[in-house]
């Protein structure tokens, strides 16, 4: 009977593993406060001038910079409540801002975090780096503005350790991306921000929506396939520039409007992080999270040209096994 028990105890612990494996915020501890706990199946709606619960930092947001959102597309309420389209994160257009100017003071932000090493460490254990390479990470991020309502994984701070929920950032949010194109850094709070989690069921909504907020045009960034070098990104006057990787505006240039101008989006849901390495640039690395089920389809094909900006044309469709319906996010 002694090994009846023991086996009985085995089972008993791997479903309770499983329980923790299948949460939807991957075992994080949620955010306590404001109804942001993803173990609640919650999505957070996050204005971009919000700092939001629980923030690492005081804001490090450049005023000056600003950027023009994409126009929602087509309605796509045939598509899965918990799917959430994905752009990949070197498309033309995603981001936005100011030529010339940062949309995050990076050093401000190194400088908060120097003086606040409990928050470094809770930073850093996010992340997935040293405490003493936070200041060379934040570097090699290159601060943008969203322009189009994204969803991800959010990371407070709150009894000296990080906490986690899913939140919505408003179009025009400043945030710090990685040379995959993915948002790290939320500039209004100073949080880390990961890929968002899935959740089984449609996710019930808190906070204050905006005006022209639709769950249906909101986009997850997936990892570009290959490091980008530098970023097409276009300002509030339709006029478009260039960013390189990592730098702070100094170096930005105008260019021509690129011949696909705005993101394609496939209808796709949300998975838990995988974490294929992918190094960072030097001194420190972080292998980026994969944050989408690759096994739709995730053609880029091109929307219909407008002369105007933002002009969409959106396509819509009815998914009807998973994320197989694709929908094109409008042109700018």
């Amino acid at each position: 009977m002694p090994r009846v028990a023991i086996i009985a105890t085995a089972v008993v612990a791997a479903v309770v593993l499983a329980v923790v494996l299948s949460r939807p915020d991957n075992g994080g501890t949620g955010a306590s406060d404001g109804g942001t706990s993803t173990s609640s199946g919650e999505v957070f709606l996050q204005p971009a001038a919000d700092t939001g619960p629980d923030e690492f930092t005081e804001s490090t947001v450049e005023e000056k910079s600003s950027a023009s959102p994409v126009a929602p597309s087509g309605a796509t309420e045939s598509a899965p409540q918990n799917a959430v389209r994905g752009v990949k994160g070197d498309a033309p257009g995603l981001y936005g801002g100011t030529r010339k100017v940062a949309s995050c003071d990076v050093e401000k932000q190194v400088k908060y975090f120097e003086d606040a090493p409990d928050k470094q460490r809770a930073f850093a254990s996010v992340a997935r780096i040293q405490p003493s390479q936070v200041p060379a990470y934040l570097r090699s991020l290159t601060p943008v503005q969203l322009r189009m309502d994204t969803r991800v994984t959010n990371h407070g701070y709150k009894d000296g350790a990080p906490t986690s929920y899913q939140a919505v950032l408003q179009a025009g949010t400043a945030v710090l991306v990685d040379d995959r194109g993915v948002p790290k850094v939320r500039c209004a709070c100073g949080n880390p921000l990961s890929p968002p989690v899935a959740q089984q069921n449609a996710p019930k909504t808190t906070g204050d929506a905006w005006p022209g907020y639709k769950s249906s045009n909101v986009v997850m960034v997936t990892p570009a396939p290959e490091p980008v070098d530098v970023f097409v990104m276009c300002e509030p006057d339709g006029e478009w520039f260039e960013r390189h990787k990592g730098d702070t505006g100094k170096k930005d240039h105008k260019t021509e409007k690129p011949d696909k101008p705005s993101p394609s989006a496939s209808v796709t849901t949300p998975t838990a992080p995988s974490d294929p390495a992918s190094p960072q640039p030097p001194p420190p690395s972080e292998p980026p999270t994969s944050d989408t089920d690759t096994s739709g389809p995730t053609t880029d094909e091109p929307p219909s040209s407008d002369t105007q900006p933002p002009a969409p044309d959106g396509d819509t469709g009815s998914d009807t096994g998973g994320a197989t319906t694709e929908e094109q996010a409008p042109a700018s």
